[in-house]
């Protein structure tokens, strides 16, 4: 039996294997709560974007905050992958990963002279620039530097991406980016600047987009402006449409990305800006589906409107349920041949906030090992240390072999920073 979202997590008899390698046997020897990914499933998802892209000039750089481990971004970079980063610190990541700096684009809406002077000392490729205030810092900077910075603007097209409002990007009450109608004026400006180099424009809407309208609007009003600053002689080298392509959790319907690119390289077409370099930066739909969190079931705790299953994973390992209320399957790595019943799997975190699962139906007795899904994308970058938990390991997989790829937290490391005071 194949599970929704990945063809490599399926039931072998009663027994959960992700490739070939059992789940419950990976929780028994890395101990729990333990993330593990398939190698293949990420490899496996990039193929429709290259596939789609084959024949163009393009670039697809991973995402990496939805999961920046060493591993995965050396993975993607073995596989010709650049890298959209957000912060000096997934610069670095992506460097120890052996990533090129040359593939790289720097985006967020805050970035610091320091960030700013180490990215153009490794040699991003480009700047997406989310504020006029932004393009000043950077061009005093870049001239500091005694060079230019490679510059493309976020352009905010004020376009409903259609989902959840913490994750929706491309509005005009949304932080990011540059308003459409300010854009002109500020690529006017960005030309001016003698620390900048105007080479792209950026687009990006938001995250988990499971239709492919929001994004054949967006692009129509990039096209718009692109068209408008050639009328003026600021030439655009390449086109960055941003990532967010949605992935099945439960009976969502996104569209692959081999059909999304083709309705979006048809309309570039259409308008005749075939030539372009064309960008995109997929993180979730490249690693969401290619991972699973491991969790032991502690105790069950049946009540008189609840039964609760508690677990040793909890909100501070995966965020997403507690600040989305997103919901990500969770089943038995072995199967039991009894009754299922209703159960809240919860974590051991003191907060109301702290549930995996709601209302999940299975068989289960303390000691169970569970497998909560999709969990590759924003799990374990958006884990914390709350309630001085260690952070889980994880592990990849690869047919049949498994590699321990971070180590699990103690609380010895948790405080190593910490000072007292003098007594």
């Amino acid at each position: 039996m194949t599970l929704p979202g990945s063809p490599f997590l399926a039931y072998r008899g009663e027994e959960l294997f992700l490739e070939d390698c059992a789940l419950d046997a990976l929780a028994s020897r890395f101990g729990t709560p333990l993330y593990v990914y398939s190698q293949a499933a990420m490899l496996a998802a990039l193929e429709p974007y290259r596939r789609a892209l084959a024949g163009r000039e393009h670039l697809i750089c991973y995402a990496m905050k939805a999961n920046s481990n060493l591993a995965v971004l050396q993975t993607f970079a073995q596989a010709g992958c650049g890298f959209d980063i957000v912060s000096a610190g997934e610069l670095e990541r992506v460097l120890a990963a052996g990533g090129d700096p040359a593939k790289v684009v720097f985006s967020g809406v805050g970035k610091t002279r320091a960030e700013m002077r180490r990215a153009l000392e490794a040699g991003v490729m480009c700047f997406n620039v989310e504020s006029e205030a932004e393009l000043e810092v950077l061009s005093q900077v870049a001239l500091e530097c005694g060079t230019r910075a490679p510059v493309s603007l976020r352009v905010n097209p004020d376009v409903d991406a259609k989902t959840h409002p913490y994750i929706s990007t491309g509005l005009k009450d949304n932080k990011f980016g540059i308003a459409h109608q300010r854009a002109l004026v500020a690529y006017r400006r960005a030309a001016s600047l003698p620390g900048l180099r105007v080479v792209g424009i950026d687009c990006h809407i938001g995250s988990q987009i499971t239709d492919t309208g929001p994004y054949l609007d967006a692009l129509e009003r990039l096209l718009d402006l692109v068209e408008a600053l050639e009328a003026e002689g600021i030439e655009i080298h390449h086109l960055d449409l941003g990532g967010g392509l949605g992935i099945t959790y439960t009976d969502e319907t996104p569209p692959g990305a081999d059909e999304l690119i083709a309705q979006l390289l048809a309309r570039i077409d259409a308008r005749g800006h075939a030539r372009r370099k064309l960008m995109f930066e997929p993180g979730r739909s490249l690693v969401g589906n290619a991972g699973v969190l491991l969790t032991e079931t502690l105790y069950l705790k049946p009540g008189e409107t609840k039964n609760f299953c508690v677990v040793d994973a909890a909100m501070n390992d995966l965020m997403r349920p507690a600040m989305y209320e997103a919901w990500m399957g969770i089943v038995p790595c072995v199967r039991r041949d009894a009754p299922a019943q209703t159960w809240d799997v919860v974590g051991p975190v003191c907060e109301s906030g702290d549930w995996l699962g709601r209302d999940r139906e299975f068989a289960v007795e303390p000691g169970d090992r569970l497998a909560v899904l999709s969990a590759g994308a924003y799990g374990m970058s958006m884990a914390s240390n709350y309630n001085t938990r260690g952070r889980a390991a994880e592990v990849m997989v690869a047919g049949s072999q498994a590699h321990l790829i971070r180590e699990r937290e103690d609380a010895a490391e948790l405080f190593r920073l910490e000072r007292t005071l003098p007594r």
